[in-house]
């Protein structure tokens, strides 16, 4: 069975027919071709598909499509400008060694931009607690940590 729902997707109004047990996940991969939302565990474990809904980090694998009707999504590929200018956070995240194989990087990047968006002053504790469901194999976890940091500078929360 499959219903047509209709959300914002990084600024753009999109309506779309879903099948009802598509997650948001495979809507944005599969169907729509967003693919920096990565799948890693794809049991809400790792981090890597972590996208905000309405304001919200969430683990996309674990999301059912159907949910986001009338809601607001952002991605990864939302930050960045049209023009390729990267937004503060994806920037501090390159200067500051955040991102080594990439895997994690958008779903890292995605949650820290919730917390930024929610408390743009938020010290290392709040920065660990906002990213303790994002898994990294690669950077040790400070580099990252930094990268968050130096985003608050930068005005990280802006988009």
């Amino acid at each position: 069975m499959t219903t047509n729902i209709s959300f914002l997707l990084n600024g753009d109004e999109i309506s779309y027919d879903v099948k009802d047990h598509w997650t948001l996940l495979h809507l944005l991969r599969e169907e729509m071709g967003l693919i920096g939302t990565k799948e890693g565990c794809g049991n809400g474990e790792c981090g890597a598909c972590t996208v905000i809904v309405d304001k919200l980090a969430v683990n996309s694998c674990l999301y059912l499509a159907i949910e986001v009707d009338g809601t607001a999504i952002e991605t990864i590929e939302g930050l960045a400008s049209t023009d390729g200018t990267l937004h503060p956070l994806q920037q501090s995240f390159v200067d500051n060694g955040g991102i080594q194989c990439g895997f994690c990087s958008p779903g890292m990047i995605m949650s820290s931009k919730a917390l930024l968006d929610e408390n743009p002053n938020a010290n290392r504790e709040e920065i660990k607690q906002a990213l303790a469901g994002n898994i990294c194999r690669c950077t040790g976890y400070i580099p990252i940590f930094k990268s968050v940091e130096a985003a608050k500078e930068m005005g990280g929360q802006n988009e």
